[in-house]
């Protein structure tokens, strides 16, 4: 299990995003940060996330705050599922799973009784001093990025 602690520093990150550019947690200090980690690109509940995020972006730009979704994908299969759908968002590539890792979003998963390791849908909000604001450890992807803005609105006061 991962020590993601409300109040603790974020586990520091580095990752290629969709076009390869290398996106670290340091380079976004000083902002507030919803990183939300999903299994797979272009899969139902992944797709309506990330599309949800992308509406509601406004939103979240509003409150000061980068959206970062995560997946074990390539930077390849990121820009084709944003090319697809039309996301604004930016898509990290973690095949290694060490970030997926440090944030407990990989794990053993249960599906219809079949055990697997895999991405545990979760969302870390990070502040601008890089300390976790909120964890959601499991997440349910309709409906899930608003809940998300309303609880950055409600941690900024």
């Amino acid at each position: 299990m991962s020590s993601l602690e409300v109040g603790k520093k974020a586990p520091a990150f580095s990752l290629p995003d969709e076009n390869g550019t290398k996106v670290a947690l340091s380079d976004l200090a000083g902002q507030w940060v919803v990183l939300y980690f999903y299994p797979k690109d272009d899969t139902p509940g992944c797709t309506v996330e990330a599309c949800e995020f992308t509406s509601g972006l406004k939103g979240f730009e509003k409150l000061d705050a980068t959206v970062l979704g995560c997946s074990p994908d390539s930077p390849e299969a990121h820009r084709k599922f944003i090319a697809k759908f039309k996301l604004k968002i930016k898509l990290l590539s973690d095949p290694s799973h060490a970030v997926l890792e440090k944030y407990g979003a990989w794990g053993e998963k249960n599906n219809y009784g079949k055990k697997s390791m895999g991405v545990i849908r979760s969302t870390v909000i990070i502040d601008p001093a890089g300390k976790v604001a909120h964890h959601y450890p499991t997440v349910k992807a309709a409906g899930h990025a608003e809940k998300v803005r309303e609880k950055l609105a409600e941690l900024q006061g």
